[in-house]
């Protein structure tokens, strides 16, 4: 009896076909991440400060950078897979095929985020703290797609959580059939994209802990992102053993972790002590006031206006200030005629003057 070994399955099929239209399930993880990443940046750039749909005008020049530089990167490290003798370079365009190499996609990504902050008037350090959670999150459910195309795998293992690995044929995206039928089977290996993954979640976990608790300074969220990120892919990398140019025995990837790693390890250091990034800093005249403040005041109609007179008439004498009621003695004095003879002026109460009785000129 034939005992059932316990292993994680893989897909027999990367390509689904909706009448003339391929849907490449690689490509649709892509964009599945895009949007997970676009959800999640949306909100903490908000929770920062910033406008509803600022982060659609930027992410536009991010993604499209991100791809390109994810593919110039792959076909960079790996040229022997599209160029020379019966190679077809077209085949170096071709993404849904497999093969965004991460290093290229941040670096141009971050370009592209770059000019389309520049050119709405956005903080890039906010932006950038705000998309860092979001982006390794897009790069957690993207790895999905290596598990559909078959790829990136680990050595050959017989753990528990192994990995079947068939033999797929690119061209028509389905697993080659033996004569019986049967899907061919490579054999088992580590699941080093389902290993990046749960690192990645990991991280995106700890990134969003300590944002929200405020522990993280100007810049400081995303130097920790690409910290925590490049840590773990520098171990994943020692457990695959696909194709892969070397550098001293180490795989290219392998080199860039530690290069990246201590980079973004000397940004996190130099921002130590810096306030937490916001969209808008604490103080700012929010966009549109300038106009609102400079709108002059609507004037009162004169016939509107409350008579002062009026008003300070029908005060209580206990309410009115001591300079008042010398302002309104003096101007009965003034509207008294005078003779020149004092016994002429108005006879006043000597209790109601402040100085006492008025002595005789």
């Amino acid at each position: 009896m034939q005992i059932l070994q316990a292993a994680i399955p893989s897909p027999t099929v990367s390509v689904v076909h909706l009448g003339p239209l391929s849907v490449h399930l690689y490509a649709l993880c892509i964009v599945a991440g895009i949007l997970v990443a676009l959800w999640l940046t949306d909100r903490r750039w908000r929770a920062r400060g910033g406008e509803q749909g600022q982060v659609g005008d930027v992410a536009g020049w991010a993604v499209l950078f991100g791809i390109v530089g994810g593919r110039l990167y792959h076909v960079v490290t790996d040229p022997e897979l599209y160029f020379g003798s019966g190679k077809h370079p077209l085949d170096a365009v071709k993404i849904w095929d497999g093969g965004l190499g991460i290093w290229g996609a941040i670096a141009l990504g971050a370009l592209g985020a770059w000019i389309g902050c520049r050119r709405h008037q956005m903080d890039f350090a906010a932006f950038a703290d705000a998309a860092a959670p979001g982006v390794l999150l897009a790069q957690a459910v993207g790895r999905w797609g290596n598990w559909f195309n078959n790829e990136l795998y680990g050595r050959a293992t017989s753990l528990p959580w192994k990995l079947e690995i068939h033999e797929l044929d690119v061209a028509t995206g389905k697993a080659t059939r033996d004569a019986a039928g049967h899907a061919v089977l490579l054999g088992y290996y580590h699941p080093t994209f389902l290993y990046e993954m749960l690192w990645s979640l990991l991280v995106v976990a700890v990134l969003l802990v300590l944002d929200q608790r405020r522990l993280l300074g100007r810049w400081q969220v995303l130097a920790l992102y690409v910290m925590g990120y490049t840590f773990g892919r520098f171990f994943v990398e020692l457990l695959r053993d696909d194709h892969a140019n070397r550098i001293a025995g180490l795989r290219v990837n392998s080199w860039v972790s530690i290069l990246v790693f201590l980079a973004a390890l000397a940004w996190f250091l130099r921002n130590q002590g810096e306030p937490r990034s916001v969209a808008v800093p604490e103080g700012a005249v929010p966009t549109g006031a300038e106009d609102a403040e400079e709108t002059p005041e609507a004037e009162t109609p004169e016939a509107d206006k409350p008579d002062a007179d009026k008003l300070d008439a029908d005060k209580p004498e206990a309410d009115k200030p001591d300079g008042a009621s010398a302002d309104s003695a003096s101007s009965v004095e003034a509207a008294s005629p005078v003779s020149g003879d004092s016994s002429s002026t108005v006879d006043e109460d000597p209790s109601a003057t402040p100085h006492g009785p008025r002595r005789p000129s």
